[in-house]
């Protein structure tokens, strides 16, 4: 599902990803590790296509996204790549529901089928009473679960969650933590999950560890 080959990455002189190379296959919950500043966000944002490296390729479903235009990428990323964020990234002027549905509007798809998918996914993540609810009536955990909503609204090839744990209290952390694995059981959907949690990154598929720019253990 994502292959990354030789993938480097410098902002100036200060070279933050020194050759990473890794292989995620469909349907495998990963989780990327490491201490602060190896460069686990980087190479999330460049799998991501939000970040372009500055030598080596990224495959993601069968294409090589550095081919790509920046208007194709643009459209592939809405069509084929999910994002959790720590901080959720909720329009505060929009509703749950139409939060969720928001991707798939860039996309053009039909309203009525949209809008019939987010009542599906928000049903499967037990927030359906708070589809009218905006981002500031709803807690961190009804928060984090609109952001994953809204992730698989167009049912990506692969969702990147950074830190996605990292503002939920225990309890909601564990809950987000059994979220994942019932959505590749039920979607044979991919996550590859950068997190300081080590509970999370234990109970995943696979850990790769990042060390100083580079891969030191999968």
């Amino acid at each position: 599902m994502v292959i990354a080959e030789d993938i480097k990455k410098s902002f100036g002189t200060l070279e933050v990803l020194r050759g990473i190379n890794l292989h995620i296959n469909k349907g495998e919950v990963v989780s990327v590790i490491g201490a602060s500043g190896a460069g686990k966000t980087t190479l999330l944002q460049i799998l991501g296509t939000l970040e372009k490296p500055t030598s080596g390729r990224v495959i993601i479903n069968n294409t090589d996204v550095a081919n790509l235009s920046d208007d194709a990428i643009s459209d592939f990323r809405n069509k084929n790549i999910g994002f959790v964020f720590q901080f959720h990234q909720l329009l505060p002027e929009f509703t749950a529901l139409e939060n969720v549905m928001i991707p798939a509007l860039i996309a053009n798809r039909d309203r009525k089928q949209i809008e019939k998918r987010a009542y599906e996914l928000l049903e499967f993540l037990n927030i359906t009473a708070r589809a009218e609810h905006k981002p500031m009536e709803l807690s961190g955990g009804e928060k984090q679960r609109v952001a994953i909503a809204r992730a698989l609204i167009n049912n990506p090839a692969v969702v990147f969650a950074d830190e996605p744990s990292g503002n939920l209290d225990s309890h909601n952390a564990v809950e987000l933590q059994r979220l994942f694995f019932s959505l590749r059981d039920e979607f044979g959907q991919t996550f590859v999950i950068v997190t300081h949690d080590n509970h999370l990154a234990s109970m995943c598929d696979r850990m790769i560890h990042i060390q100083d720019g580079l891969v030191s253990a999968d």
